[in-house]
């Protein structure tokens, strides 16, 4: 089996072997009284984001050799009571997140809508924003949510397809019974948040769709239509304001009529998105990674306001400027001092992607890799950097007027981020911090973060809000 490598500052598991069961574990003396037992109710909660040999490792860390897979497994099926310490219980439960904001200490309440790992909502987040609802269908996504946000909290609630909120799968209900069940789903809030799925619209998704014969942007019925599952939780909550994310070809899709499409509903819907009237290659709606993070990573942001409210009348995005750091990182920063030798590409890997990027560029097109040193800005991370990593290579002192016959040259292979450098090219983690949890494979990690949003882009965001959100008044009532 896989074992889950997790990024933490916590100490790290030296060991994962599999300990042989403890002889003083009893058999379960009453069925009933354990499954309402708090110790097997937070270990249901670690075990939907770690696996069990990971949850067993850490243990062992507080009383070792004291727990093992089948242990956990064995207790989860009701076949054994295992008797877990205070301490343990202690040590167990700091694997789950601690609420950042509360009820109490909140400047505004938001939803979190095609949430992925939570980038946007970080950024919000840490603005002082309370997030009551979750919406996210990939359950491996949602494990690296829930490992990084407080999930299980009275005042918050989670779902997986959105469709089960806005009933859009099932044509006949009435306006007022689809807005009245959205309601019933959805708690009061001033911001709504959705990076609706931009596969639908970007570049790399069209042409991918294109080879198969499949339609996109909203003719995509399985993604491309989630945008009005958006519009629909707009038109019955009437959230003031709402902030959407998608790729930058979310203008020029079908001839920019997607996007006008896009803007049509959310004026009938009774907001006014800011900058609405630019476009070119200076519209303040695409925002550039870059300016936050050594990554080239263009997304266009909608921010809209209710007509009615009459605020964020000066609101522009041209002011994000402001809140660009005094230095950005370099790709230096964030790279891991000691990375492990599996992220260097095999030799065939390599070959392949130089003879490709060779192939091509006499046919005089720019496809290829990316090779980078600490000072560079990368490409665009994408969801299928797990392949073979060629959009952001880490040189490791290739020369290539020595090439491939000669060996020690050979040693010198550039290899892939680690997901932990992803995390922090992504701004999820800082230059040198590991605090974002990461509890999927690899794979899944590259596809997470090369699917979110760079966090301190929607930080910036967040703040520029703020004023407008204090514009809304303490009494303003949603509605």
């Amino acid at each position: 089996m896989k074992k889950t490598k997790l990024n933490m500052d916590s100490a790290s598991l030296s060991s994962r072997n599999v300990q042989k069961m403890p002889p003083w574990i009893p058999p379960v003396p009453d069925r009933n009284k354990e499954e309402s037992s708090p110790e097997k109710a937070l270990m249901k909660k670690v075990l939907g984001i770690y696996d069990k040999q990971f949850v067993a490792d850490y243990l062992n860390l507080y009383t070792p050799g004291a727990w093992c897979r089948e242990t956990i497994s064995r207790w989860m099926t009701g076949r054994l009571n295992p008797k877990m310490s205070l301490s343990e219980y202690l040590f167990l439960k700091q694997l789950l997140p601690i609420p950042v904001v509360t009820p109490g200490n909140a400047r505004f309440r938001f939803i979190d809508l095609f949430a992925g790992i939570g980038g946007i909502r970080k950024g919000f987040e840490e603005a002082g924003g309370l997030c009551v609802f979750t919406s996210e269908w990939d359950k491996e996504a949602m494990r690296t949510y829930r490992a990084n946000f407080a999930c299980d909290t009275p005042w918050h609630r989670t779902n997986g397809d959105i469709r089960e909120v806005t009933l859009s799968d099932k044509p006949g209900l009435s306006t007022e019974e689809v807005d009245r069940h959205i309601n019933e789903m959805i708690p009061d809030h001033e911001i709504l948040l959705a990076g609706f799925p931009c596969q639908p619209f970007s570049i790399a998704g069209v042409s991918k769709k294109n080879s198969m014969g499949r339609k996109t942007g909203f003719e995509d019925k399985a993604q491309g239509t989630l945008f009005f599952d958006t519009a629909r939780i707009i038109r019955a909550k009437k959230p003031a304001i709402f902030v959407l994310e998608n790729v930058k070809n979310l203008k020029s899709h079908d001839h920019g009529r997607t996007f006008r499409v896009i803007m049509e509903t959310l004026d009938e819907l009774g907001y006014r998105v800011s900058d609405s009237v630019y476009s070119g290659k200076r519209d303040p709606k695409i925002i550039d990674g870059q300016y936050f993070v050594p990554q080239h990573r263009e997304r266009i942001v909608l921010v809209g306001f209710r007509k009615d409210l009459h605020i964020g009348e000066n609101f522009t995005l041209k002011n994000i400027c402001r809140y660009f750091p005094e230095k950005v990182p370099e790709l230096g920063d964030i790279l891991e001092k000691e990375p492990d030798e599996k992220y260097i590409l095999t030799p065939h890997l390599w070959k392949y992607l130089f003879d490709y990027a060779n192939k091509h560029k006499a046919k005089g097109n720019g496809f290829g890799f990316g090779l980078t040193n600490a000072h560079s800005v990368t490409r665009t991370l994408s969801a299928r950097y797990y392949k073979d990593g060629s959009e952001i290579l880490i040189d490791r002192g290739w020369d290539f007027s020595k090439g491939f016959e000669d060996k020690e040259n050979l040693a010198h292979r550039p290899r892939r981020l680690t997901p932990l450098e992803c995390s922090r090219l992504m701004g999820f983690n800082g230059p040198g911090e590991s605090k974002f949890r990461i509890p999927v494979s690899d794979t899944r990690a590259y596809k997470q973060f090369g699917n979110s949003v760079v966090v301190p882009v929607f930080r910036a965001v967040a703040k520029m809000l703020i004023t407008v959100i204090d514009e809304l008044g303490a009494n303003h009532i949603i509605k």
